[in-house]
């Protein structure tokens, strides 16, 4: 290292490798570092939300196109299949950079919410319900691909911490659903133009995956010093945490304030500026803090003497056992008996295990119901009498309180299991009870329950997703993470499908059409009272006890694992070097999850 003239901070000399000065040097390392990487993860995952929001503009599909509620509820399950149904995703991450990932999600974004946003707007002739399945289908897969190139990379740079950045990460997915409605009021107005919301969440989260591609990777894995919102690695995730919950507590101020405030566009376009300066420049004042010090130590490192390391003993390696071809026997006999938990799991072994079996179940019964409130918010709000301006409320309360479960639930749940060896799948036997609370205030019609009922079935929902990303993770290992993780995500468009379609939308429409003594076309056959959705939420609820019940199997069979300390082989790691001028980059067995685990 060569120093030139002139002087940096403090009177000290800028030091310079070839021409390139140290301020260029220290911000090469800030955008090539591991905590940029999830600043971009965070950005990301903060505009991937656009199925969240369904609700909002649901109405406007069903006016515009003519649909009936069981027709709307289709199209619902169709936009869940795409985005939790994300095995293509998993299966493209596991041969294929982050950025490849990525860069499919923003083509599908762009792809299938333009077609459905041109639909909206009469921009086109009404295409058939095939077409706008498949449309909004492929516009929601994107939101798969954004969770698998961005949480995957996270969890598999972060191991030991996977609780907190799983919570952390798909949080600001939750907020996405607040923050998407801001921006898209303070660029339109507060217009209650469904088609450009639309528009918005088409072009949006493709932009930003685009611009992150060269940054989102997976990274070396750095031991920590094995203390759960200490200092080490884990300080930097934990304030990011700090950071959203100051995002999530301005955004539920604005929409307090927006709903008993007449807000102009000038208005609008102030409270998104500020938004974004919490949401980017707070987290980017981390990354720079954290890479000084990083740079700090390094540069202590440097004047220490360097000492001799110590011999290493010489230990012959023996050859490769010879390869052998799998027969179907031994190939079924080893699909059948598994390892032990925690263990690299193949992703046959995965998928046809008992505890997948049950964590399916689970998700089902509590992801379905919990779906099903959420994409039918606007119709039973109408349905109880509550004003047309409450569905952007309930709507920003179920995103926002989905954060609060995803960062809450994660975060607590990776402190319980620290501190007292608190098994995971029991925290989530504990949200499908909370969850069955806030569907008996649907059903039981409470006055002005639907409020607790949004904070209660957000807060659950959020939460139940973490756990399940996290326990996936834990119990069958990092090497197939990228698919196992999307494997489980396929159970919750099947309960969409049964508890969203074929019992609510069905029962809906009976209702209606009784009320209407069958009369009115199918698209204008409104339902009035707590007769619309009482039964099919007292069906979710005794389908949500039944997952209680199933999901103490999933607490029984891993109680002897979750008692030993599970990320013990991460605290004892050796860090990776980084390589000056290629910091950050790994081979493709790290890629893969198979360093991770210190294999061979």
């Amino acid at each position: 290292m060569v120093f030139g003239a002139g002087a940096g901070g403090g009177g000290r000399p800028w030091p310079r490798l070839g021409k390139m000065p140290a301020a260029a040097l220290f911000a090469k390392q800030v955008v090539t570092g591991r905590w940029f990487m999830m600043l971009a993860c965070m950005v990301i995952m903060s505009a991937s939300g656009g199925t969240n929001i369904f609700s909002i503009y649901s109405g406007a599909l069903k006016s515009s196109l003519g649909y009936d509620q069981r027709t709307l509820n289709t199209l619902s399950f169709f936009k869940e299949l795409g985005a939790n149904a994300g095995i293509v995703s998993g299966l493209v991450a596991e041969v294929a950079p982050p950025s490849a990932v990525l860069a499919v999600g923003a083509c599908m974004s762009l792809a299938g919410y333009l077609v459905v946003y041109l639909a909206v707007a009469g921009r086109v002739a009404r295409p058939p319900l095939w077409l706008m399945c498949a449309c909004i289908s492929a516009g929601a897969d994107s939101q798969a691909f954004a969770n698998t190139g961005a949480l995957v990379t996270c969890v598999k740079s972060f191991p030991e911490s996977r609780g907190v950045v799983v919570g952390l990460l798909k949080g600001f997915a939750g907020l996405s659903g607040a923050v998407l409605p801001q921006l898209y009021l303070a660029i339109y107005g507060g217009g209650h133009d469904a088609g450009s919301l639309i528009l918005l969440i088409a072009w949006l989260p493709a932009a930003i995956s685009l611009v992150f591609l060269r940054v989102v990777r997976v990274m070396p894995h750095r031991p920590t010093n094995g203390r759960v919102g200490g200092g080490g690695s884990n300080g930097p995730i934990f304030s990011f945490l700090y950071i959203s919950f100051a995002v999530a507590s301005y955004l539920l101020v604005m929409i307090v304030l927006q709903k008993t405030i007449s807000f102009s566009h000038a208005a609008y376009a102030a409270t998104a500026i500020v938004l974004l300066l919490i949401l980017l420049l707070l987290p980017l004042a981390v990354v720079i803090r954290q890479e000084l010090r990083s740079r700090r130590e390094a540069d202590v490192q440097e004047t220490l003497p360097a000492a001799a390391p110590p011999p290493q003993p010489v230990v012959e390696t023996p050859p490769p056992p010879p390869a052998t071809t799998c027969g179907v026997g031994s190939c079924l006999k080893r699909t059948f008996n598994p390892p032990a938990h925690g263990e690299d799991y193949t992703i046959p072994q995965a998928a046809l295990s008992v505890d997948m079996v049950v964590l399916f179940v689970c998700v089902i019964c509590g992801a379905g119901g919990s779906l099903t409130a959420i994409d039918n918010m606007g119709q039973i709000s109408q349905s109880l009498g509550y004003p047309a301006r409450s569905v952007n409320t309930f709507a920003s309360l179920i995103n926002i309180w989905m954060y609060a479960g995803r960062a809450g639930v994660g975060s607590l749940s990776e402190l319980l299991l620290s501190r007292y060896r608190f098994p995971r799948p029991l925290m989530l036997t504990l949200v499908l009870v909370v969850s069955s609370a806030g569907y008996l205030l649907i059903a039981l019609g409470v006055p002005h329950g639907l409020y607790a009922a949004s904070v209660v079935v957000g807060f659950s929902f959020g939460g139940l997703y973490t756990l399940l990303f996290s326990i996936v993770s834990e119990v069958f290992g990092l090497k197939y993470y990228a698919t196992l993780y999307n494997l489980g995500m396929v159970a919750s468009p099947i309960g969409a499908y049964i508890f969203n379609v074929r019992v609510a939308g069905a029962l809906y429409d009976a209702e209606a059409a009784r009320q209407n003594g069958g009369g009115g076309a199918a698209g204008h056959r409104a339902c009035a009272g707590v007769r619309c959705f009482r039964a099919s939420f007292l069906i979710v609820t005794a389908a949500t006890f039944f997952a209680v019940i199933v999901s103490l199997v999933l607490v029984w069979r891993t109680r002897g694992f979750y008692r030993g300390d599970i990320y013990a082989r991460f605290k004892a790691a050796a860090p990776a070097p980084a390589v000056e001028g290629h910091r950050g980059e790994v081979t493709p067995e790290e890629a893969s999850g198979t360093k991770l685990h210190g294999s061979t």
